[in-house]
């Protein structure tokens, strides 16, 4: 079962050339004939970031260049989608930065695809600032490929509780059942959360009590997406954790991690989540970063 996506939306992939661009865009290609979704491969060919603010433009050739290699990234690219997953993906080149063509991409996406980590473009800026600002920005899900992602394990979610975490939970419903992966729903407490309520020396001998009633508030926040996908098997994980320590250990054996961009703890004026920001950089499978449908209330990010 599926959500619907309005004229078949396609799964974006940034390509720049490198491994991991490649990595992403294999993922990308499988997870488009899962969903029987088009595939679009994107290339920024505009210069890069080193000339902005530069006291010239970049030469012709130069950009000639830039042009000629976008070219033979996508002609790479589009031939492991094929040879991969059996999709025969659109390409698009265009002479802009990354960030601004994959934001516009995503404006009818189902989903952004890249790699962590690369030579430039794409997945090279800042230890991943492209991913980290597609994330905070985009209008749909960010997907942060590390390494090679692995085929077998779970879906693992975070939820806690906020309505972004709801929308989380619902893509990593849907992945899920497109995979026939079990799914992992891990939601965490700690000391931090709970001192506002419970004086010290009262969780002293309410910690039983506590972790039963996490206990509810996971099983309600399920109980829904389980009756609308009973094909899902389910595994309810509740620890008294960081978010972040819980999902990083499970990511060592998933198929994919899905958060929300920003959850119940995190500050109106924050670009994106603290733990959306650490499992983007350090996860050991790829990492769903879910945005709010409409974006927050007070205009500021994930």
């Amino acid at each position: 079962m599926g959500t619907a996506h309005p004229g078949n939306a396609p799964v974006v992939a940034g390509v720049d050339g490198s491994e991991r661009a490649l990595a992403a865009v294999r993922w990308a290609a499988l997870t488009a004939a899962h969903e029987h979704a088009p595939l679009e491969l994107v290339h920024a060919a505009g210069y890069p970031d080193l000339y902005v603010g530069a006291a010239t433009p970049p030469s012709q050739a130069l950009q000639q260049r830039l042009r000629e290699r976008g070219e033979e990234s996508l002609s790479a690219a589009e031939r492991l989608a094929e040879e991969s997953a059996g999709v025969r993906a659109r390409t698009r080149l265009e002479a802009d930065s990354p960030v601004p063509l994959l934001l516009r991409a995503s404006e009818a996406a189902r989903m952004v695809v890249l790699g962590t980590s690369g030579r430039g473009g794409f997945v090279g800026l800042l230890l991943g600032s492209t991913t980290v600002a597609l994330a905070t920005h985009a209008h749909c899900p960010v997907v942060a490929v590390h390494g090679d992602p692995p085929e077998t394990g779970p879906v693992v979610v975070g939820v806690d509780g906020s309505g972004l975490s709801e929308r989380a939970t619902r893509h990593a419903f849907e992945q899920a059942s497109l995979r026939g992966a079990e799914l992992v729903a891990v939601h965490t407490w700690s000391d931090a959360d709970t001192d506002v309520v419970f004086s010290a020396a009262r969780m002293q001998f309410e910690w039983e009590p506590m972790e039963d009633a996490e206990r509810r508030v996971l099983a309600e926040r399920l109980a829904g997406w389980q009756a609308e996908f009973p094909d899902v098997v389910v595994r309810k994980v509740v620890a008294r954790d960081r978010p972040r320590h819980q999902l990083l250990e499970w990511s060592e054996r998933a198929r994919l991690l899905v958060v929300g961009s920003r959850g119940r703890g995190g500050f109106r004026g924050l670009l994106l989540g603290s733990t959306s920001q650490a499992l983007i950089h350090h996860a050991s499978c790829p990492v769903m970063v879910v945005r709010p449908e409409h974006g927050y209330p007070d205009g500021g990010g994930g």
